[in-house]
């Protein structure tokens, strides 16, 4: 497992994750990553971090974590479709890191991190510009399917 992040400008950190996902882990990850992320993306002291509504995510020392960081957390409705511009991104890596044929988890690894690493700003900026309409176009399907 690995937690990735991006922003309009390019993509920033991929951590890899060892053993089961818990919120201290979590938390961990963050701590390790996401700050420096923010930096290397030059996404100021000010930007909106979205993540689901995954226990985790939500947890109540989660929470209280990014209030002392000084993060806004973007809110994110319960039961509703994942329409995060990551998942756009991981399809498509998951795909091409699969063509690789990784033989190993050292191999997996080393490829996820290639893979993310090819992805181009202009991928990363029009999932970035065209998310109000494509949650637009899913308010009005009222969470029914979309071209998107």
């Amino acid at each position: 497992m690995v937690w990735p992040c991006f922003s309009s400008a390019e993509t920033g950190k991929m951590a890899k994750i060892d053993g089961k996902m818990d919120g201290a882990k979590y938390r961990t990850i963050l701590e390790e990553n996401l700050m420096e992320s923010a930096k290397d993306l030059r996404l100021g002291q000010r930007f909106v971090f979205q993540q689901d509504n995954d226990p985790k995510h939500k947890a109540k020392s989660t929470m209280e974590w990014f209030t002392n960081k000084y993060i806004q957390v973007l809110e994110w409705p319960s039961q509703s479709p994942n329409l995060k511009p990551i998942e756009n991104l991981w399809k498509e890596r998951k795909t091409a890191v699969h063509k690789c044929s990784p033989s190993n988890l050292t191999e997996l690894e080393l490829f996820c991190k290639e893979e993310w690493a090819k992805i181009s700003v202009s991928r990363c900026a029009k999932l970035i510009e065209t998310y109000r309409k494509r949650l637009t176009a899913v308010i009005a399907a009222k969470g029914g399917t979309t071209k998107y």
